[in-house]
């Protein structure tokens, strides 16, 4: 098949018998669900727009393993030119849905998982890669939305796995058979799991002998025996159960969303086992789709930023201050962040390289400084957003107010803007930027820019690693004449 249809992706999750749970219930159709159906929508935009012929240099490639041409989501990286295009294209994303649009995380653990099992296999003379690449031919084949499933609880963080006073607060092993192995744990913080087909699990720390049961990476469906998962909440994500709601939602289409994971004693084919034991492969792993996933922060939020900073401008049109000296130099700074962070995706993957394995890999020093920037740069572009919004953004009434039959008509008169904009066009805005900066979309711009792909302490970790100082300690000697050493 190679390129799924919007229209039938969404016909496509709703065959499944996904176990979801909201509120205390399970709900039996999650892809008409008025809470989950925005996030659903961000999906079905990197189908939609794989279909435009403007789009397809983005959108789609060639794959390595069929010669096919594939959704770039399903894509296996065979250039830096590869790596740009990733980053592009998760820009162009982020511009068309203001959200998370969630299949990042399955593309950047497949790249880290291809080229990681080669490493084992030829460590170990296993078939880790052949398997792999089996199952991803068949991901490509159907255009399936994977999610890429590596947090785990964690317990008491100053704990290895092998030390928790609960077993299961990282995901493990517990009984290994001829035919596959049995695994009992869960994941945290998974993006778009409620609008994937499949899940690839990976390690989340580096691992010791001891932790042999930890170190797993596998693959199932999302809605395979055993695996249910618990919607996690976001802030004003009720409005969207409002009758007629529209103008309150901020982003009337688009959005994002989280869940917990329970991998309740579920079975796992030997045939979908990628690692199982390898300890000191674990790290490699974790770093490695680390790498590629804070690289891909340069696209996607810099594209939701685009948004974010025109909906600022808009703000201060309708509020009659866009010549305004201080406001012009907001917005400057605005987009002077906001590039800076493109810069760094685009530049951590013009420096990347080729793995052993045959796929690319982005410069890892490089992805961390674009994601420890992230971790910055979006904050304060959306407290500029929301100083140029002003005060009524989190003062206004609500939509219903608005379409009052008695009250409506006062909130038209004193909340109105500049001459010729209508009140309900500055609403949708100011709804919009809270929508972005502290309503149902922070968890895909300013909170995820924190947490996602790992925290800045994670960030300052690897930059420590990778920062080569001995070498630039050699450069100061040289420059400076110091010929003796202090070994």
């Amino acid at each position: 098949m190679g390129l799924m249809t919007r229209d039938a992706y969404i016909e496509s999750l709703r065959k499944l018998n996904l176990k979801v749970y909201m509120f205390g219930e399970r709900i039996e159709n999650p892809a008409d669900h008025p809470m989950i159906r925005p996030s659903m929508n961000a999906v079905a935009m990197t189908y939609e727009l794989a279909q435009h012929e403007e789009y397809k240099d983005l959108m789609t490639a060639k794959s390595s393993l069929s010669g096919e041409v594939v959704n770039r989501f399903t894509y296996l990286h065979q250039s830096t030119d590869d790596l740009v295009k990733k980053v592009k294209m998760l820009r162009l994303l982020g511009q068309k849905t203001g959200s998370c649009f969630q299949r990042c995380v399955g593309m950047d653990a497949a790249n880290a998982m291809y080229n990681t099992a080669f490493e084992i296999d030829e460590k170990y003379a296993t078939n880790y890669q052949q398997r792999f690449i089996a199952y991803w031919k068949m991901i490509q084949n159907r255009d399936y939305t994977v999610d890429g499933a590596m947090t785990d609880p964690k317990g008491d963080r100053s704990q290895p796995p092998t030390k928790q006073a609960d077993p299961d607060m990282y995901l493990r092993v517990i009984e290994r058979r001829a035919d596959g192995i049995v695994v009992r744990g869960a994941k945290v913080h998974q993006t778009g799991m409620v609008n994937s087909h499949e899940v690839l699990v990976m390690p989340t720390i580096s691992m010791r002998e001891e932790d042999k049961d930890y170190a797993v990476a596998f693959a199932l469906p999302s809605d395979a025996d055993g695996i249910f998962m618990i919607y996690g909440r976001q802030s004003c994500d009720t409005r969207k159960l409002e009758e007629g709601a529209d103008i309150d939602l901020g982003n009337c289409r688009f959005g994002g969303h989280e869940a917990m994971v329970i991998f309740d004693d579920v079975f796992v084919p030997n045939e979908r086992i990628f690692m199982d034991g390898e300890t000191e492969f674990a790290n490699m792993l974790v770093e490695r789709f680390a790498g590629y996933h804070r690289s891909s922060y340069g696209g996607c939020k810099v594209g939701v930023g685009d948004v974010l900073i025109g909906a600022a401008a808009l703000a201060a049109d309708y509020n009659g201050v866009p010549k305004a000296s201080h406001i012009k130099d907001k917005l400057i700074e605005m987009i002077h962040l906001n590039e800076t962070l493109y810069c760094c995706g685009i530049a951590c993957s013009a420096e990347g390289c080729k793995t052993k394995a045959g796929n690319y890999i982005i410069n890892l020093l490089l992805a961390n400084i674009c994601k420890l920037n992230v971790t910055r740069f979006p904050y304060e572009i959306a407290r500029l957003a929301e100083d140029i919004a002003g005060g009524l953004m989190v003062t206004l009434p609500s939509e219903k107010d608005f379409k009052d039959e008695k009250l409506g008509r006062y909130m038209d008169k004193y909340f109105k803007g500049v001459e010729g904009v209508p009140t309900e066009h500055r609403m949708r805005i100011l709804r919009l930027i809270e929508n972005m900066t502290l309503g149902m979309a922070a968890v895909g711009y300013r909170t995820e820019s924190l947490h996602g792909a790992g925290s800045p302490q994670a960030q300052r970790i690897m930059i420590a690693r990778q920062g080569n100082l001995e070498m630039k300690k050699e450069l100061a000697k040289y420059i400076a004449g110091i010929k003796q050493s202090y070994d």
